[in-house]
């Protein structure tokens, strides 16, 4: 699936939720889904700066595409990185760089986190990012 794919998809999944309650049990299921990062990977070097939570987060490019692993020590932060880890990984690093992430706004997640929580999901979109242009110019980090 594309990028586009798996971001519509997940704007059907909300659409089903009536309220967000509902929505943030969600979020908080889909963060007992993420695949977990290593332990040896839990270091200051994979910790996403800007959240208020620790969030880690890994990155491996592996046959031109890039998987990611994460975990975080808040229930709706692990959430929201395993939704960002279902949208972005196994793509390539171009597509995950150019990812217009429109999924964001469409399921009202911006008005609903508070602003830390907010600043956080941009701070683990622009790791992300980050790290697919890294592993594209250096092959692997």
């Amino acid at each position: 699936m594309t990028i586009n794919e798996i971001q519509d998809e997940l704007i059907d999944d909300f659409a089903f939720y009536q309220d967000w309650m509902e929505k943030y049990e969600y979020i908080i299921q889909l963060g007992k889904e993420v695949p977990l990062i290593q332990e040896d990977y839990k270091t200051d070097d994979y910790i996403i700066k800007g959240c208020q939570s620790k969030v880690w987060l890994y990155p491996k490019l592996e046959e031109g595409k890039v998987t990611f692993t994460a975990d975080s020590d808040a229930i709706i932060t692990k959430g929201l990185v395993s939704l960002m880890v279902k949208v972005l990984s196994g793509h390539t690093p171009e597509e995950i760089a150019a990812a217009d992430l429109y999924f964001i706004d469409q399921i009202g997640l911006k008005e609903h986190l508070s602003p830390t929580r907010a600043n956080g999901l941009l701070s683990m979109v622009k790791q992300m990012k980050l790290y697919a242009i890294a592993l594209k110019a250096k092959g692997q980090l």
